[in-house]
């Protein structure tokens, strides 16, 4: 449901109204969406940040920038997750021509350009994330991780995937896979998906691999049982 009129002016000071003017399948379970209004051309945007959008009518919804234009367009792309929910509903269902209303693109969790080495370690909804990090980057850049998907035909197509190794789920975990990896200390690690086995993740890295746990940027985007974390 669309939100009541009477909001609409308290509504327009936080959010950019904008329209969907694509949507299709990127992987059989995820959306690519994108929207556009002259209010988001020209933004300062840093790989990995993040729009809030209000879905049916005034539940906000937090979704990693794909893509990034300047002209005035950000490409998003939805997963659609099996436990539903307005974002998950939402994501399945928009169509092309409806206008959503959002936040412009914010968030710490984004590249660090100078780093050495590049290390990426989450699952699909961490991926959307570090599709903009590793598009940012140029061919010469070091660059590691771990990635997991339900199957191999979530995994998104992200640049440099050839140096990510690939979990699929079920099999090693992500906090395995890492310790397989055993990546050398010094870069950035960028952690994200999962609350748990984030800060798993993390405290390998940081207790039983030496990292400086600064040099370890972390992201819990969701955690079982509840609706979405900051």
């Amino acid at each position: 449901m669309p939100a009541p009129a009477i909001l609409n002016p308290v509504l327009d000071l936080l959010f950019v109204r904008s329209t969907v003017t694509s949507a299709e399948p990127i992987t059989p379970r995820m959306r690519r969406l994108r929207v556009e209004s002259d209010k988001l051309a020209g933004l300062d945007v840093r790989p990995g940040q993040q729009v809030r959008i209000l879905v049916g009518g005034l539940t906000p919804r937090t979704y990693s920038v794909w893509r990034y234009e300047p002209e005035g367009a950000v490409e998003l792309c939805v997963l659609d997750h099996p436990e539903g929910g307005p974002g998950a509903a939402w994501g399945r269902g928009v169509q092309v021509g409806e206008q959503v209303r959002l936040r412009k693109p914010e968030g710490t969790f984004t590249l660090c350009p100078d780093a050495s080495h590049h290390v990426f370690v989450g699952e699909e909804t961490a991926s959307v994330a570090f599709g903009a990090m590793l598009d940012a980057l140029p061919d010469g850049a070091r660059v590691s991780g771990c990635v997991e998907t339900e199957t191999a035909s979530d995994r998104l197509p992200l640049r440099h995937s050839d140096r990510l190794d690939w979990l699929t789920r079920g099999g090693t975990s992500l906090p395995d896979g890492v310790r397989r990896l055993a990546p050398e200390r010094g870069g950035v690690a960028y952690v994200a998906g999962e609350a748990r086995t984030v800060q798993a993740v993390k405290q390998l890295l940081v207790r039983e691999l030496g990292w400086d746990r600064r040099s370890v940027l972390t992201k819990p985007f969701w955690a079982p049982g509840k609706k979405g974390l900051e």
